[in-house]
């Protein structure tokens, strides 16, 4: 393969029913899903048993992973392939929260590497659209210990500990590993995070599925996952830019800037040495890249960018908006 032919690549989203999914996948991002319990759409993945696979270009048919192996750093950036590999570091999806998802928490590095020689999960959500009165849980109302935590867990009171959020469109919430969360029902999100299918269900509201069946919990897993401390705000404040990025937030696994575009923008991305994600949330545009390839991306898809294709232009249809995900370079490089 000749690797000055790397291009933006799409891939086949994967679809994931829930027991808490809903139509929206399907009804507002034009999913090909053919369930009305379709809960997530998988879009860039490297996790074991759902690997994304390239659907346009010559490129198309071959898996992410395969991709890395023949790319190496021309696909993923030089330094981010000296410490991933082959596995791709991020997972990018939409959710469909229909009904409430259970009250979850995710492990960190250190104790997902102990526990399960994987990653830990530190994600962001960035709010799409959002039912009146929708609401999300993140983190606790004040600060509490293990035990106050235990004592309502057994008591069926823990909802009365956790803080609440009402939720609209384009509202982002960081969720650092350790951080209790649970979506609410009639929220559809755009979730980055760390490639990790780590999840500790606390509380399942007491549902069962159709066979009377409970979903599993993991009360002994998550108490010594759980970060007990109260913040004051848990809301990601940021200021959208018209036609530049605008920094979302910035951590040691993921940057996101916003962009709104109405105008071209030109890129050239050859001092990060990675490559970047867009996602895009509103409107349509095109990607123009070396050798006239055109790929068009519209409300509700991704594409990848790989390293070596260091200069593209985005050319928004009327208007667009995007999120620009990539993995910032250390301080000290």
């Amino acid at each position: 393969m000749d690797t000055k032919q790397l291009y933006p690549l799409k891939f086949n989203p994967i679809l994931q029913e829930r027991i808490w999914g809903g139509m929206k996948l399907k009804n507002i991002l034009h999913k090909p899903t053919t369930s009305d319990k379709a809960g997530e759409s998988w879009e860039i993945s490297c996790v074991e048993g759902n690997i994304s696979e390239v659907i346009n270009g010559f490129l198309a048919g071959n898996d992410l992973e395969e991709l890395i192996e023949v790319y190496m750093g021309d696909l993923i950036g030089d330094r981010i392939f000296d410490q991933y590999g082959t596995k791709f570091p991020l997972l990018i999806k939409f959710i469909d929260a229909n009904d409430n998802l259970s009250i979850q928490v995710h492990p960190d590095d250190e104790l997902a590497a102990a526990r399960h020689n994987s990653f830990g999960k530190t994600e962001m959500w960035y709010i799409m659209q959002a039912d009146e009165g929708a609401e999300l849980i993140v983190g606790f109302n004040r600060d509490i210990n293990k035990d106050i935590y235990l004592k309502h867990l057994n008591e069926k009171k823990l909802m009365s500990i956790l803080n609440t959020e009402p939720v609209k469109n384009g509202d982002v919430f960081f969720l650092p590993a350790r951080r209790v969360h649970a979506i609410g029902s009639g929220i559809l999100l755009a979730e980055i995070q760390q490639t990790s299918d780590l999840t500790y269900r606390i509380y399942d509201f007491d549902r069962v599925d159709s066979n009377g069946k409970s979903r599993e919990l993991h009360t002994e897993l998550a108490v010594d996952s759980i970060d007990y401390t109260h913040q004051k705000n848990y809301r990601t404040d940021y200021r959208e830019t018209e036609n530049e990025p605008g920094l979302i937030l910035s951590c040691p696994y993921f940057t996101t800037n916003k962009l709104k575009l109405s105008q071209k923008l030109p890129k050239d991305i050859a001092w990060l040495d990675c490559f970047v994600i867009y996602i895009c949330v509103e409107g349509s545009c095109n990607i123009l890249s070396d050798g006239n390839d055109v790929v068009s991306l519209s409300m509700g898809e991704s594409l990848l960018i790989p390293a070596s294709l260091t200069q593209y232009t985005i050319e928004p249809r009327a208007s667009v908006d995007l999120l620009e995900v990539y993995i910032e370079k250390p301080a000290s490089d």
